[in-house]
């Protein structure tokens, strides 16, 4: 049984909320203030305080790769200090096994007066490590950072771009068991992000632990495997992390991959026919919510036809997450429809694949149904929005995308040829 390297425990942290004072006060106001003083004490214990995280459990497994999510005040970068021993719980028990290396607002964690080359050098004291460790890391942590022309600059010169650079270096790249990654990544450029998440899931394949923290959804899908949702600083969710980002964007049961009706009579359909489950189904032919933009996506439908008579056969809508409706897939061409048998009673399965980059990064749901051909195609079954599925793209150069790592509209992303040819036009005199 693998062990936990976080286990947190009824975890509380309450804050005491309080008006700024002005800087230009009387001796009067302070007078005023002192005899108010011991009739408000009382009050404000009770009204000016707010609980920033109640009663959250969880624990975390080595090579786990756990995504935070929420609002904004949820209580996610709370979580994260008191992890990274920055400030203390309320109540409750935070235990982390072995060394950690954390990643949390920019201008923490480095001297300011000290170079870059001496901060890693303090960073890797400060977790416990020899000298020899950290000189083992070095050059790799400034290469990653790209601050070779920087490294003995003192810190207070860098920009928020350089300072991250360096800290994520240092975080991922010493030899801590437990890596503590808020939102800060997105002061970053494109591309070194993009290192940064590679990074991370690299770490999680060598059996430590990463807690990441982002408003991201694409970026924690690409990532993580579980996400734990906070709300008002209660955890609200924890499990696989679609399932989670699901509930947490509020889709409810249609943030399933999958749907089965196991009681004919409330089956989506009629008298003629029902439908009896639609899988979303990866490369490897598993049930999934997250699909790899590059690769192929099979949907499966299984229905039942109880009279005969009829050519019934499947269609699909494919729309976007806002609603738009992006295809409708058929197969009513004339030798699938001459292939029904009109006399067949019972079950059938079909399945539709949608390419690989076809659809753009995001989520995507399905309306399958059934209808019958040659006659208007009436339809006799129709699901709306049955499944849903998120399609995430792993930015290795090789999709649509290609290097390009800025906002990439629309939500189809097909990879087209293209031709180039360079022309000399040669003036003529």
């Amino acid at each position: 049984m693998t062990s936990s390297t976080i286990e947190v425990v009824n975890l509380s942290k309450r804050f005491r909320i309080g008006a700024l004072q002005s800087s230009s006060r009387t001796l009067r106001d302070m007078l005023v203030d002192a005899v108010k003083a011991p009739f408000q004490k009382r009050a404000s214990r009770v009204e000016n305080t707010i609980w920033a995280l109640k009663d959250v459990s969880f624990a975390v497994s080595a090579g786990d790769v756990v995504g935070i999510i929420g609002r904004n005040g949820s209580g996610k970068s709370t979580l994260l200090k008191i992890l990274a021993r920055v400030t203390e719980p309320t109540s409750g028990q935070a235990r982390l096994r072995g060394r950690v290396g954390s990643l949390l607002e920019v201008g923490t964690g480095f001297h300011l007066e000290l170079t870059g080359r001496e901060n890693i050098f303090l960073s890797g004291v400060i977790m416990g490590m020899r000298r020899e460790e950290v000189k083992r890391s070095f050059d790799e942590i400034v290469a990653f950072a790209e601050m070779e022309k920087f490294i003995d600059t003192p810190v207070k010169h860098y920009s928020s771009g350089m300072y991250m650079r360096l800290a994520f270096a240092v975080a991922a790249h010493l030899r801590s068991d437990i890596l503590l990654v808020d939102e800060v990544l997105a002061v970053g450029d494109i591309e070194f992000q993009r290192r940064c998440l590679s990074k991370m899931e690299a770490i999680g394949q060598e059996g430590r632990s990463v807690i990441f923290v982002s408003h991201d959804m694409h970026a924690i899908a690409r990532l993580c495997s579980r996400a734990l949702w906070l709300n008002n600083g209660q955890l609200m969710a924890d499990g696989v992390v679609m399932e989670t980002i699901g509930q947490y964007m509020g889709l409810g049961e249609n943030s399933s991959a999958q749907r089965q009706w196991d009681d004919p009579a409330t089956a989506p359909g009629n008298a003629m026919a029902r439908l009896r489950s639609v899988r979303i189904l990866n490369e490897a032919g598993v049930v999934s919510y997250r699909h790899d933009i590059r690769c192929p996506i099979t949907v499966e439908f299984v229905y039942d036809i109880l009279q005969p008579g009829k050519r019934l056969s499947p269609f699909m809508f494919c729309n976007a997450e806002d609603g738009t409706h992006l295809f409708l897939s058929t197969d009513w061409s004339n030798e699938a429809v001459n292939a029904l048998d009109p006399s067949y009673v019972g079950r059938r399965t079909a399945w539709c694949t949608i390419p690989g980059n076809l659809l753009a990064e995001g989520r995507f749901t399905l309306s399958p149904g059934l209808s019958v051909v040659q006659e208007n195609n009436n339809v006799q079954v129709y699901e709306p929005d049955a499944v849903s599925m998120t399609v995430y793209d792993p930015m290795q150069g090789d999709s649509t995308r290609g290097v390009f790592g800025g906002v990439y509209p629309g939500a189809l992303r097909p990879l087209l040829n293209w031709r180039h040819e360079d022309r000399v036009e040669v003036e003529q005199r």
